[in-house]
């Protein structure tokens, strides 16, 4: 299954925007940190600890802040700049995550930003790159 080209629309936007960012939030640390402990993410974390990511949802209007230290991931409730923050639309996060579209060509598509260290989005690049995919819930949807 092709995940669509779709923007969502405009008032779904306006309506996740006011929504709290805690929950979601919570719901991906939670992923990250089930993926590190089934060594489906191999993560070195003293690579990551003391790191502040930012993902932004741009077509929803979501921004999801998150930390590391030595034992996993964390919600960031902080305020200020995080040291590595990814955006794009949904979809696009889709397609990666899908591995219908690998990180290089979405950012070369300039589909998905990246900001902040250079050498910590590496790291996480490659992480991502890295994951089998096959072994999570997403597979369900990949062999379709």
């Amino acid at each position: 299954m092709r995940v669509p080209d779709l923007t969502l629309p405009g008032f779904v936007s306006r309506l996740l925007s006011k929504l709290p960012v805690t929950p979601p939030a919570y719901v991906l640390v939670s992923g990250l940190n089930q993926l590190v402990r089934r060594g489906i993410l191999p993560a070195d974390m003293s690579l990551l600890s003391g790191k502040r990511f930012e993902v932004r949802i741009l077509d929803a209007g979501m921004s999801l802040r998150f930390g590391a230290d030595d034992q996993g991931f964390t919600v960031d409730k902080n305020e200020g700049e995080a040291d590595l923050r990814f955006s794009a639309n949904a979809a696009d996060f889709a397609r990666m995550m899908l591995r219908e579209e690998d990180p290089d060509t979405l950012f070369f598509n300039r589909k998905l930003m990246i900001e902040g260290d250079t050498e910590l989005g590496l790291i996480v690049k490659n992480l991502l790159d890295s994951v089998d995919w096959s072994n999570t819930p997403l597979s369900r949807f990949m062999a379709v």
